[in-house]
């Protein structure tokens, strides 16, 4: 009797089968995101609010194929995590909701991870799955919406009191500014919720980039940052846009609106990002520094050190 020895495939046959199965499954998922919903806009509002996809998820692929070496070191290893994830992916995807099919996808993928090389397959792939996580179209802006009314309320207020300072006669009522008889609505798009939804995502790149959320100092001064910037930029955004709406300006009121000018404001904002880094890795300590400062008496008591800006 001849004795045929058995043999494990070839790791890579298994994962090759696994990205065919992902290029099956949720390739046309993809496919509807960018094309019908971030290029064309024929999804919904929200649906557009995680149109930073389109840089996030191309990114991700390129940090998954960067630490594939890495990757393959690691023992394999199957998580029970991982197949409960594979379970509900699974119950997702055949829902038949579109929010449950959009979600399957991480959910797919931590499944993967867990499956194939358990917590440590996770942790390195832990960035490029966070971005496709944010990416994922939710209705988490339409829960957020909602509770904007106040930020709605204080770019109608600065930007009428700019116009106003400006010599217009503008009048102000709750998310309404009224100049020459037009009147122009703050909606909660329009308060820079999706604009602000963008720069985080940005952010947060940026911080893997640059390396500064090795940093919690630099980093939450950052977001902080990113904020401040987003507010200020839509205020000033909407005191531009009351401004054409009310002199009849149309054509620039659309230019700004929905036409590429509110892509050269999108890539401005962006940008900005690009200065605030630069800006906090410059001038920003990586954390407090404490240092012995000698008292009247000579004795040595812990003060905090003034940070050098």
């Amino acid at each position: 009797m001849i004795s045929i020895p058995q043999t494990k495939p070839p790791r890579w046959t298994i994962e090759l089968a696994v990205i065919v199965c992902l290029v099956i499954l949720y390739g046309p998922l993809l496919y509807h995101w960018v094309w019908d919903g971030w290029v064309n806009k024929d999804i919904s509002i929200q649906h557009e609010y995680f149109s930073h996809g389109v840089l996030g998820i191309p990114l991700a692929l390129k940090l998954v194929w960067d630490k594939r070496q890495t990757w393959h070191r690691l023992g394999d290893s199957c998580h029970w995590c991982g197949i409960g994830c594979l379970v509900v992916a699974f119950v997702f995807y055949t829902s038949g909701v579109m929010d449950a099919v959009n979600l399957s996808l991480p959910l797919m993928l931590t499944g993967i991870l867990l499956c194939l090389k358990g917590p440590a397959g996770l942790k390195l792939m832990l960035f490029p799955l966070v971005l496709i996580i944010f990416s994922t179209p939710t209705q988490l802006p339409y829960l957020i919406e909602p509770h904007i009314l106040p930020l709605q309320r204080f770019i109608a207020t600065v930007a009428g009191t700019i116009l106003h300072g400006l010599g217009y006669d503008v009048e102000v009522n709750q998310i309404y500014l009224s100049i020459n008889q037009q009147l122009v609505e703050v909606a909660p798009h329009c308060a820079g919720l999706k604009i602000m939804f963008t720069s985080l995502y940005m952010g947060l790149i940026l911080t893997y980039w640059t390396g500064i959320h090795r940093s919690r100092l630099r980093t939450g001064v950052f977001f902080i940052g990113i904020i401040l910037v987003s507010v200020v930029g839509n205020i000033l955004r909407n005191t531009i846009l009351t401004f054409f709406h009310g002199n009849g300006m149309s054509a620039a009121f659309h230019w700004l609106h929905e036409s590429w000018g509110g892509d050269i404001y999108s890539a401005a904002m962006l940008g900005s990002l690009v200065l605030t880094v630069n800006a906090i890795q410059s001038h920003v300590p990586e954390q407090f520094a404490i240092a012995a400062v000698p008292n009247d008496k000579g004795e040595s008591s812990i003060q905090p050190r003034p940070l050098d800006f």
